[in-house]
């Protein structure tokens, strides 16, 4: 269950246009209606790249970004712009530590222009909003979710994301007390 006193802070890692953050932000407010901040992260991304993959280690990013917690912060999200992996997978989207304070999200993969698809910046902004609530999601202890258009659902491709709403469903809501 969300604790109504729990904040959530976003913390940039990359060169992010602020108007593109807003947005992001205004929809998590909305979703788990709390007041979200936001502030930088300096995070030095080069010793988190594998040369072999050609992509940075979401494992230890997200470490990265649970060090950068400020007293008083109680669930942080991590934003990237750079192609994630875990050991086991081949890429990532984001992840979070379950029941956690700590997650991270990239929209790397979410430019259709990545697809051979003309650029949709709109599409582009839903899919990493839908994400990063997605993973905050984990973070207030929720699993991936059956129900089919549940923000909850996993997401493997792109694709899967497109068919999710960016809200939770009867069943998640309950379990947050939302």
């Amino acid at each position: 269950m969300v604790n109504s006193t729990q904040n959530i802070t976003l913390i940039t890692c990359g060169n992010f246009d602020m108007k593109y953050i807003d947005k992001v932000a205004n929809t998590v407010k909305m979703v788990f209606h709390r007041e979200v901040t936001i502030r930088n992260g300096n995070v030095e991304l080069i010793e988190y790249y594998n040369p072999s993959r050609r992509q940075y280690n979401g494992d230890l990013l997200l470490k990265k970004v649970d060090s950068l917690r400020n007293p008083g912060e109680n669930k942080i999200m991590g934003l990237f712009q750079v192609d994630l992996f875990i050991p086991i997978l081949t890429y990532i989207f984001g992840q979070a530590y379950l029941n956690g304070s700590t997650g991270i999200s990239s929209n790397y993969r979410l430019y259709n222009e990545r697809y051979g698809l003309k650029p949709d910046n709109e599409l582009m902004l839903t899919r990493f909003q839908k994400e990063v609530v997605h993973e905050l999601g984990h973070e207030f202890g929720l699993i991936h979710c059956f129900t089919p258009d549940c923000v909850m659902q996993s997401s493997t491709y792109v694709e899967d994301i497109d068919q999710k709403s960016i809200r939770f469903c009867r069943s998640c809501n309950s379990k947050l007390g939302l």
